[in-house]
């Protein structure tokens, strides 16, 4: 098709402004589908997705569109909305010339849809606001246009209001992306961006593409510049939304490459295909590696299922590149993984997926970041793992990884989100009225401090209406500490957790008593005790089980009945020097799951 009549577009959008729900309108509109193949969430592939409502997964479309007597091919693209996947919107936002800015009409302008509206005027996407969700009781449109003029720059005139759910107001967005859209560019000899890729049993890996230069044809033989492996193309095609076969992909289109390599990890997202014949000079514009940013132990529950998690971690990753493992072994759980996600909700998704489509229960230990780990040789190492956190005899400094981020917030919740702020070790650098009842804060936090509760308690103080889109922002040098929990003298890794010094105190005092109430009572008194190093600073004592010698006597002298207690004693003082503590694996469950 002649590239002026080809309209590349995505959906940006905060979570839950009903990009998937709008992409779904469209498709009926522009006939893609038929009434018989029509359902809720169509390009939402995963039951995880259908279930929360999410979208975890880019769904490329390609739709035939008549627009004032003259057909149009649009290429569309659903994107994620968390924060986690920012790294994917970046990617298809590199393969579009438009994007559909999705707000809700009742919530307004939130932190993602910030963060995604600066991602597309970074790249210089042309930026059609849509109003969505009209139809509720408790839209306020003429707020909504107010926040986009302040804080996007966005005029109010291109605004097209929409309803998802009602169909209201879809044609005009797809007039509008025909007028306000241009035209695909072709700026490179013989070039196409990888965006995303997946894996199949059958036909290995398969590569979403959008083509900028040459054209693509089955049997041609192709080049990955980054990784310089050469290849030939087997199959290619287009989503129409189902995978269909084409013998050519031209300058404009997106599509599909099967080439026959076996591993998602050969391929690099962001990285350009090119004809070996006739290479382009220079690779397209954006490639970076996809790092991940937080690291947890998985083991199986039960230790004989080791195989069969080495098997599912190894084919999730055929189809997630930005899934890393290692194995490891603790003392206390057994072998498992060390994996890298890219954050704690793409870890949440990868451990149910486990569950779902392995059959497998797995616990996860206490997650955590990379630190750089500076000796006092001058040499510097990144740790990850608290187990191989060094001596603090040999230890220089440490710094941790900072975020910036930025959270949309009633007004009214202003304090007690400074007050969250601050207990999570915090700065707040600025603070920007987005009209008479909402707030954007500015603000630098530790990475590892919003692993666990920020966003639950964030929601919980704003009653929901609170988001937060962040940023990595380098390192800073940080007070941190080894905390190691001994039970019984003896140290129980699984436990063990990399924390800043004003915390330790508290969070190894809340262990201690977690683990006293939990554990078992022996024959004997266990000391449960939090350490630094060498330096205890919580402890609490597991009461032993004793037995009432002295039952058998009914009256008669008091040194009798002391007699046995002493003999009680004694062998309890030996039976502590040579007993060793088995903690429980539901021990582990309930601690670590909590």
């Amino acid at each position: 098709m002649d590239p002026r009549r080809i309209r590349n577009f995505c959906i940006i959008a905060h979570i839950d402004h009903g990009k998937t729900t709008l992409s779904d309108r469209i498709l009926e509109a522009a006939g893609a589908i038929s009434q018989r193949e029509r359902q809720d969430q169509l390009l939402d592939s995963m039951d995880l997705e259908r279930e929360r409502g999410i979208t975890i997964k880019s769904h490329p479309v390609t739709m035939s569109y008549e627009c004032g007597g003259e057909k149009y091919m649009l290429n569309l693209m659903d994107t994620p909305g968390h924060v986690d996947f920012s790294y994917e919107v970046s990617r298809c936002l590199a393969a579009c010339e438009g994007a559909l800015l999705l707000i809700d009409a009742s919530q307004g302008i939130e932190a993602q849809t910030v963060a995604n509206a600066i991602l597309a005027m970074d790249q210089g996407l042309r930026i059609i606001p849509v109003i969505n969700k009209i139809d509720l009781p408790n839209a306020d449109v003429g707020r909504v246009l107010g926040q986009m003029e302040d804080v996007l720059a966005l005029p109010r005139e291109e605004a097209v209001l929409a309803s998802a759910k009602t169909g209201q107001g879809i044609g005009d967005i797809l007039n509008a992306v025909v007028r306000l859209v241009p035209p695909p560019t072709t700026g490179c000899s013989s070039g196409s961006l990888i965006f995303d890729s997946v894996y199949d049993a059958y036909r290995g890996v398969i590569c979403y593409v959008r083509v900028f230069g040459g054209t693509l044809r089955v049997g041609s033989a192709v080049t990955m510049m980054r990784t310089a492996m050469k290849t030939q193309i087997k199959e290619l095609g287009r989503f129409t939304p189902a995978m269909t076969s084409e013998e050519t992909l031209s300058p404009g289109q997106v599509g599909y490459v099967v080439t026959g390599i076996r591993s998602v990890a050969e391929i690099k997202i962001g990285d350009t295909v090119t004809d070996s014949n006739n290479p382009a000079s220079e690779p397209l514009l954006g490639y970076r590696e996809v790092r991940p940013m937080v690291f947890s132990g998985l083991y199986p529950l039960d230790t004989s299922d080791f195989e069969k998690l080495k098997a599912a971690i190894g084919r999730l990753q055929l189809n997630d590149s930005a899934l890393s493992y290692s194995p490891e072994s603790s003392l206390a759980l057994g072998f498992g993984f060390r994996c890298g996600f890219l954050g704690l909700l793409h870890m949440e998704i990868v451990q149910e997926r486990i569950r779902r489509e392995y059959g497998l229960d797995v616990i996860s230990t206490y997650p955590s970041v990379i630190y750089r780990i500076h000796l006092s040789d001058g040499s510097t190492k990144e740790v990850d793992n608290p187990q191989f956190f060094p001596d603090p005899s040999s230890l220089d400094y440490v710094e941790e990884p900072m975020i910036q981020a930025t959270l949309h917030i009633p007004l009214e919740a202003m304090g007690e989100v400074l007050n969250l702020i601050n207990e999570k070790r915090g700065i707040c650098k600025g603070t920007e009225n987005l009209g008479d009842t909402r707030l954007m804060l500015t603000c630098q936090l530790p990475l590892n401090e919003i692993l666990i509760d920020f966003n639950d308690r964030l929601k919980s103080i704003t009653r929901g209406y609170g988001s937060m889109d962040y940023e990595l922002d380098g390192y800073v040098r940080s007070d941190l500490v080894k905390l190691d929990l001994l039970v019984n003298g003896d140290p129980v890794d699984a436990f063990s957790s990399i924390i800043h010094r004003s915390k330790a105190v508290g969070h190894g005092r809340h262990l201690c008593e977690k683990l006293r109430d939990i554990l078992p009572r022996q024959l004997f008194k266990i000391a449960i005790q939090a350490a630094i190093g060498g330096n205890i600073v919580a402890r609490e004592t597991l009461g032993a089980m004793r037995k009432d010698v002295t039952a058998k006597c009914y009256g008669g002298d008091i040194t009798r009945k002391r007699k046995l207690l002493d003999k009680q004693k004694e062998g309890k003082k030996r039976m502590k020097l040579i007993g060793k503590v088995s903690i429980p694996q539901d021990a582990f469950i309930k601690i670590l799951k909590n």
